[in-house]
């Protein structure tokens, strides 16, 4: 499938994308960092869109490594219950 242009707003900045896949995805995605930048800067002193996106940057990279340890912590989970069937069909 090729890609296909997109046009979004972020932070009041118009944006030409190209989506691989659903570019409602791409729209939807654009619409959530938009009100992520605008909910930032309506807390800041400035709304300097630098700073706002810097901000939003380390907001999204801290949910990313919150999501990461879970994903860590589902994975030794589901390995330890693997091991523990493994165990219980062997003996059985």
């Amino acid at each position: 499938m090729p890609k296909q242009p997109v046009r979004v707003t972020i932070f009041h900045q118009s944006y030409s994308l190209l989506a691989e896949d659903d570019p409602r995805e791409v729209l939807e995605l654009a619409q959530q960092l938009d009100e992520l930048m605008v909910s930032i800067a309506e807390r800041s002193a400035s709304s300097d869109s630098t700073g706002v996106a810097v901000l939003a940057c380390f907001h999204l990279a801290d949910k990313l490594r919150a999501a990461e340890k879970r994903l860590k912590s589902y994975e030794a989970e589901s390995a330890r219950m693997s091991e523990l069937l493994k165990e219980t069909i062997e003996t059985t």
